[in-house]
């Protein structure tokens, strides 16, 4: 970590500062990263810092399915070409942005917001769990789409016992991601193939 007091500007030590906030990024990168901010044309820095800015006012959240979207509801939700009776449960948008790569699912989502870890205080009422079996019915497959490590499995047990009795198809990716891969970090035609290749719950 840099002293406070060697920064030749205080503009350029909360510009550090700011930037070593974000996970996975150290004092170091995010010194490199701001000096190579420096160098660039005024326009181009306020228009990255507008970006990120908007962030907080410009971003919303699907009401049906939590997604991240511009409005009230996201792209895939308001296209009718969806499947809206297949409802794919991930963990986190970029999950979302995973499978959409794969290009071989065309049902709807619902994003979870992250896994039940009692270790990091996170239960089931901090999820959107409740809103997922508000959606489920009869002639609806919810496909449990999350990491297959012990907090996955977890959660996919916990949410199976919440709609087993809604009379929807419960399914799960195939095992085709090892046990304990994140979704983020597979292969897109390994992901692809787990997607088509789904298989019945088995708890």
């Amino acid at each position: 970590m840099i002293p406070s007091d060697n920064y030749p500007s205080s503009a350029l030590r909360d510009a550090v500062e700011a930037i070593s906030s974000l996970p996975g990024v150290g004092s170091r990168s995010a010194l490199r990263l701001a000096l190579h901010l420096l160098k660039q044309p005024p326009e181009k820095i306020h228009r990255f810092a507008s970006a990120v800015d908007n962030l907080a006012e410009g971003v919303h959240y699907c009401k049906t399915c939590m997604m991240v979207a511009d409005g009230d509801q996201c792209d895939i939700c308001a296209d009718s070409r969806r499947d809206h009776d297949t409802i794919c449960v991930v963990e986190s948008v970029r999950d979302v942005m995973s499978i959409e790569a794969t290009g071989q699912y065309h049902g709807v989502y619902h994003v979870l917001g992250g896994i039940i870890s009692p270790i990091n205080g996170v239960g089931p009422s901090d999820l959107t769990i409740r809103e997922l079996v508000a959606r489920v019915g009869p002639g609806t497959e919810v496909v449990l789409a999350l990491s297959g490590d012990v907090e996955g499995e977890t959660t996919a047990f916990y949410i199976y016992r919440q709609i087993e009795g809604s009379g929807c198809k419960v399914t799960t990716l195939a095992r085709g991601l090892g046990f304990g891969d994140e979704l983020e970090y597979a292969d897109t035609l390994t992901l692809g193939r787990s997607i088509v290749n789904r298989q019945i719950f088995k708890p």
